[in-house]
């Protein structure tokens, strides 16, 4: 079982940049895909990115293509969240998910990531 705790999330202003990270515990994540989702209030959880367990595919959702980043460090069991141009509607508490995905799954549905962190706050001032 996979541990995953995310940090990072705080204020920034309308432009900004931040960048959230995913650290697990308990076992590698280098055999599981990873992903990230955001909630706001009064909203489903909703899709963000999603990068293979190699790290060679990445996915998008279209309202942060361009303008967010997904990598990772398998060596380091972290995955990583890099935001630029946040805007007021990025406001949302994200969360890291893992799962045993592959090139035929789908990667943009919650349901088929097996674990979750408990989420950092992103906060984007107008």
């Amino acid at each position: 079982q996979v541990q995953l705790v995310e940090s990072g999330g705080r204020l920034v202003q309308t432009g900004g940049s931040l960048r959230v990270s995913c650290e697990a515990s308990g076992r590698t994540i280098s055999s599981y895909g990873m992903g990230w989702f955001r909630q706001a209030p009064g909203t489903e959880r909703e899709f963000v990115a999603a990068i293979s367990s190699s790290g060679s595919t990445t996915y998008y959702a279209d309202s942060v293509k361009g303008r967010f980043t997904i990598s990772r460090e398998n060596a380091k069991n972290t995955v990583y969240l890099q935001m630029n141009s946040l805007k007021p509607e990025d406001t949302a508490v994200y969360y890291c998910a893992a799962g045993e995905l592959g090139l035929g799954s789908d990667w943009y549905t919650p349901l088929v990531y097996e674990e979750w962190g408990q989420g950092t706050q992103v906060a984007v001032s107008k």
